[in-house]
């Protein structure tokens, strides 16, 4: 799995660990994930995400 940074707040997604605020299951790839998805901290769009 990876992980993607959000350009604006910093947060950090662990696709392995998951993310239950945005109902992101553990083990769900960044494709798997919704374009609608935003970061659970400051609200930024998945596009402003970078893998690390």
């Amino acid at each position: 799995m990876a992980e993607y940074k959000c350009k604006v707040c910093g947060y950090v997604l662990d696709t392995e660990k998951g993310e239950t605020r945005k109902d992101v299951a553990p083990g769900t790839s960044w494709e798997e994930i919704g374009e609608g998805f935003k970061c659970p901290l400051c609200g930024a769009p998945k596009k402003m995400f970078n893998p690390l």
